[in-house]
């Protein structure tokens, strides 16, 4: 196919495959795209015609691509985000008058502590934008990029997808909460001995910090797991549980009092915080504006550069 060929092409038949890819369902599909069932099995018959391939077999309730599907995502994929990026160069963003959509992932840590001042900043700027928020966290970050679900994340980040980027935004480390009104701060034994509670996004019983006191030859106690930060220091409150937090969520939770924060009685790394986004949205001029504000209020001056 030549350039010219290329006028009979409709745009739209490949965003549907590169959903379909994503989805591996029309249903999804229809649902992310916004359009009806009837419309996402049109196209992709069409899309069938054009590449002369059935692109997607039906096995179980999911649609598996077959190789030539592999092979022509590998190759339009970067081509879509290059027409994207080369189309939202050229439009300009006001702040001020936008009525865009923002769709970012936040942790729960960073939803909680940091999320709030980044609002009031948004909305002293860009009283008309919409803020679409989804929970997040390592895992479910690589797949929320590469769908478009979202176009930029905070969160600690392993794996991502080809095309994101990443920056960090600060390095953490964890601080003790209590709730306690016992003098001075919290000898190793007593923290071992001492019920402990943990924010897991799994359910999990254990974090890093176990593997940290497992080189001691030490371990404690986890008797409560929560899903989320909110509500943690109502229940620390009149208890001798204790907790380990990012320092930026501990700052938030100390400041409506009732509890105290010291440093933890072991040594442990410290952890970078990252922002992240699609490649495809590197230049666009209102994300770019978005990211600059997710760093004046997520990151730390020296650090957010």
């Amino acid at each position: 196919m030549n350039r010219n060929d290329l006028r009979r092409l409709d745009l739209n038949l490949l965003i549907v495959f590169e959903t379909l890819m994503h989805e591996r369902s029309v249903t999804r599909a229809a649902e992310k795209l916004f359009l009806g069932q009837p419309a996402i099995s049109a196209a992709l018959s069409r899309l069938r015609t054009l590449f002369d391939d059935p692109l997607f077999v039906r096995t179980g309730r999911t649609m598996e691509p077959t190789t030539r599907a592999q092979e022509i995502f590998t190759l339009l994929s970067p081509a879509l985000d290059s027409i994207s990026t080369a189309v939202s160069r050229a439009a300009d963003f006001h702040p001020a008058t936008s009525k865009a959509v923002f769709r970012i992932g936040l942790s729960d840590d960073v939803e909680f502590a940091l999320l709030p001042p980044l609002l009031r900043r948004l909305r002293t700027e860009a009283p008309g934008i919409q803020l679409v928020v989804r929970r997040t966290n390592y895992l479910l970050m690589p797949q929320l990029l590469a769908s478009g679900e979202i176009s930029v994340g905070v969160s600690y980040t392993e794996e991502l997808p080809a095309n994101a980027k990443r920056k960090v935004l600060r390095r953490t480390h964890p601080r003790l909460l209590r709730a306690d009104a016992i003098p001075g701060p919290l000898a190793l034994d007593e923290y071992c001995k001492r019920p402990h509670a943990l924010v897991s996004f799994a359910g999990d019983l254990s974090g890093f910090i176990d593997g940290e006191l497992a080189k001691l030859g030490r371990q404690r106690r986890v008797v409560l797991a929560v899903p989320q930060f909110n509500g943690l220091g109502a229940l620390l409150a009149g208890t001798d549980l204790v907790a380990s937090v990012p320092d930026y969520t501990a700052a938030v939770l100390t400041a409506v009092g009732g509890l105290r924060s010291e440093p933890l009685p072991l040594e442990t790394p410290s952890f970078e915080l990252h922002m992240v986004w699609r490649g495809a949205q590197d230049n666009d001029p209102a994300e770019r504006w978005l990211r600059s504000r997710i760093q004046m209020f997520c990151g730390v001056p020296e650090i957010a550069r």
